[in-house]
This record gives structure tokens, C-alpha cells and sequence, in this order.
């Protein structure tokens, strides 16, 4: 296997940037692995979205070191975008053309000359509306197409920039959907978001960034056991009351006994686990909320 082949998908050593004299990104580092989802997870202004633009090359890092495929990245570079796909917040899509034509035109772009422009507006839900200009689309649908444009080229790393905000609850599904098919397929994402709930539910591992530094970087799964608590919460309703809601810590020597008390008495409604979400584990660590 060649050394391309062997390398990270993305290494990043101690990359620093500043806007004037406010530093957005402080001296952070970090890998991912092909097939991987990573997920940025902080505030609007955490330096999330100045990350992603040194990684493209959008950005020259004040200083460290990053790597796309085993190849350096310090600005643009033709032969790393080549092979990398973008979707950002801003969509910069040609409203007057269709999406067939918009995706026709930044295929020519990468030099494909038979782009499967059907396959991939089926892969978004926008192939019966294909013809139609893009201005008459709606916001998600423009996203989706935005993630069509981002496919174009087959991407072997993929950089999301906050890809369902503001989106209908079906669009987002749909987006999310795609997020993971590409990763099964072996195609890295980095994904940033201030949504808690998307970052739990799409990444391998996340990291916790405020002011342009990292708090955290692990699987949302250990960064729970490391730093949550986990309970029952077991409702019921007791003669002559309205319905009560009893929270019981289950990593305590006495769990067994107060659950056993809970249930003896009155009608029990529902008894379900409960874990620290990663908003709370966020809170902790960074000490500020995402808002």
C-alpha cells in the first residue's frame, strides 16, 4: 500500500489564526480517519468555521501544520481540491440555472466529462424537480443540492459547515442520511455544528471548541461516562396527588433499594434511563453554553 494510501485522512499540528489582533483559532491539533465523522461542536464564533477554511485552503494558518491525504495544505492547492467536497452555510449556487446545470457546470470545473448529474439528485430527492431553476427552490432544497455540488467529484473528505441549520425536520433527516452513507463508503467528514443532538447522533468522535481552542476530543459515548451521571427517572401517580417524578442516580450503592421503594407505592407510569446529553457534558467542561 503507497504512503498516500497509508496516511490520515486529515492530520492537523498546532494551526493558529488571527483576525487583526483577535485570535480565532488558538493552537489546535487534531487527525481523522477515513470513514470517520469528526464533529466541531461550540458557539457561533468559536472558530469552527475559520478551521475549516485553513483545512480547504480558503485560510493560511499563522502557523502549524496541516495534511489532506498525506498531502500538504498551506492555501490553495489544485491537487487537494481535486479531491476534497465542501458545503457551507453560504450558498453559492446559480439561482438562474437549474440544478442539472448547476451541477453540469462545477463538474466541468473538476474536468469530469460524464458527471451521473441523475444519480446524485436522486441521492438528495431533487431529481423530479431537476429542470426547474434554483431560485424557485426552497431552503432546503437548496442545501440539498448544495450537498449534490459538494458529491460532485466523489470526494474522499468531506467538510460540512453547519449542513442541516435552519432546515425542515425531513430536509435535515435527508441530509443526515447522506452524511452517513459517504462515511460507510470510506469518505471522511468533519462536521461543524452548535446542534448537540446532530453532533451526537451523526459523529464518531467530537471536539469541544470554545475561543479557538479545544476542551475535548472523544467519542460522545466516553465523553458521557467520563463526565455525566446516569439515572432512572421513574413516574407515577400516588392517591390524592398529581403525578410525581422521582430521579435515581444508578451508580449508587443504595439504587436498588430506592428503586424498589419508588415502585411500591402508587401506580407507575413509566420508568426509563436517563443520561447526560452532550449540551450538559459541553457545559461542564467548556463552563459556557453553546448560545
Amino acid at each position: 500500500m503507497s504512503q498516500l494510501q497509508d496516511a490520515k485522512a486529515i492530520q492537523v499540528g498546532n494551526i493558529e489564526y488571527a483576525y487583526g489582533s483577535t485570535k480565532a483559532v488558538r493552537g489546535i491539533s487534531f487527525s481523522v480517519d477515513r470513514g470517520e465523522i469528526f464533529g466541531f461542536l461550540g458557539p457561533n464564533g468559536a472558530g469552527k468555521s475559520t478551521t475549516i477554511k485553513m483545512l480547504t485552503g480558503q485560510l493560511i494558518p499563522r502557523s502549524g501544520t496541516i495534511s489532506i491525504l498525506g498531502m500538504a495544505v498551506h492555501g490553495h492547492s489544485a491537487e487537494v481540491h481535486q479531491r476534497i467536497g465542501v458545503c457551507f452555510e453560504e450558498k453559492n449556487l446559480y439561482l438562474q440555472m437549474s440544478a442539472e446545470e448547476n451541477l453540469r457546470f462545477f463538474a466541468s470545473l473538476f474536468g469530469i466529462r460524464r458527471p451521473d448529474i441523475r444519480g446524485l439528485l436522486e441521492r438528495v430527492n431533487l431529481a423530479s424537480r431537476s429542470r426547474d431553476r434554483v431560485s424557485t427552490y426552497s431552503k432546503g432544497m437548496r442545501q440539498r443540492l448544495m450537498m449534490a455540488r459538494a458529491l460532485i467529484n466523489d470526494p474522499d473528505v468531506l467538510f460540512l459547515d453547519e449542513p442541516t441549520d435552519g432546515l425542515d425536520p425531513v430536509s435535515a433527516r435527508a441530509i443526515r442520511t447522506i452524511i452517513r452513507e459517504k462515511a460507510q463508503e470510506g469518505t471522511a467528514v468533519v462536521l461543524t455544528t452548535h446542534d448537540m443532538y446532530e453532533a451526537d447522533e451523526l459523529s464518531d468522535r467530537v471536539a469541544f471548541i470554545t475561543e479557538g481552542r479545544f476542551h475535548a476530543i472523544d467519542t460522545p459515548e466516553n465523553l458521557k461516562l467520563q463526565h455525566g451521571s446516569r439515572s432512572v427517572v421513574v413516574r407515577r401517580r400516588v392517591p390524592g396527588s398529581e403525578v410525581e417524578e422521582l430521579r435515581l442516580e444508578l451508580d449508587t450503592d443504595t439504587f436498588s433499594q430506592k428503586l424498589a421503594e419508588a415502585t411500591s407505592s402508587g401506580t407507575v407510569m413509566t420508568i426509563h434511563s436517563e443520561e447526560a446529553t452532550l449540551e450538559d457534558i459541553f457545559v461542564e467542561v467548556t463552563g459556557r453554553g453553546l448560545e
